[in-house]
């Protein structure tokens, strides 16, 4: 792995992915997007509850290296679109929790990453946006898809036909972003929010996921029937029965299942 990206452990149970090309704003060039999947897939390994996503310096990201872009044939950039595409995917698919944490701005890819994370926090004043529009393109790595899911379909469509970006104010109104929070308190919130989520059970965790994002797409009926299936494993399981143990006993509990 490069250095491009930085994978660390500031927790039990925590993983920290932070794009480490501040003097690039950490747009995502080929070595980066590589390494960012590396990552991803380390952090799964060592079988992480809850996966961080940050940047170094000013910026969360802003995208793709569209300098190393403009200097590419045709099959290199649907190439590197398609390893953006294979990473932020892979951040999709993650069991354990996903959180982007939003130092700075967010622009085109570096937005759809923060997209298919299951949570997002900003700092304030920071600014948001799919913004591929301006150079006579399309948000190509789920921007068009998972932006509308989140906030609706116009506000969705507003933001990439105008290519303009929004406060993290705004994007919080309108439920892009999760929590806002001032510069200087941006880590250690995240951190806090980190260390919540990994003191539940990654297993149960795992199913909350798969639940809301397969049923979102499926009849209420169909979703509702989906989740009464996935009850007698629950029900039956290790952490379950220590949560039961724990609650009678007024202890924390102490969850063993993993995502």
């Amino acid at each position: 792995m490069t250095q491009d990206v930085i994978l660390e452990s500031p927790g039990d149970g925590i993983a920290e992915i932070r794009l480490n090309r501040p003097e690039r704003m950490n747009a995502l060039g080929v070595e980066t997007v590589l390494a960012l999947r590396q990552a991803i897939d380390e952090a799964s390994r060592k079988r992480a509850r809850v996966i961080l996503l940050c940047g170094t310096g000013r910026a969360f990201c802003a995208g793709a290296d569209l300098k190393q872009r403009k200097g590419m044939d045709l099959p290199a950039r649907l190439a590197h679109n398609a390893g953006i595409n294979d990473a932020i995917n892979a951040l999709a698919a993650a069991k354990c929790v996903t959180v982007a944490v939003l130092n700075g701005v967010a622009l085109g890819g570096g937005l759809e990453m923060a997209l298919a994370c299951d949570l997002r926090i900003a700092a304030a004043g920071v600014s948001l946006g799919l913004t591929e529009s301006r150079i006579g393109a399309f948000p190509g790595a789920g921007g068009t898809q998972r932006l509308s899911r989140l906030v609706g379909t116009s506000r969705a469509l507003q933001m990439m036909l105008t290519g303009e970006p929004v406060s993290s104010e705004y994007a919080h109104s309108i439920g892009l972003v999760n929590e806002l929070a001032s510069s200087e308190e941006l880590s250690s919130r995240a951190l806090g929010l980190a260390r919540l989520l990994a003191s539940r059970s990654g297993n149960a965790q795992a199913v909350f996921k798969q639940l809301v994002y397969q049923g979102i797409e499926l009849p209420l009926a169909e979703g509702l029937r989906m989740e009464r299936a996935a009850l007698p494993d629950i029900l039956g399981s290790a952490d379950y029965a220590e949560g039961l143990a724990a609650f009678e006993e007024r202890r924390p509990p102490r969850f063993e299942g993993q995502a």
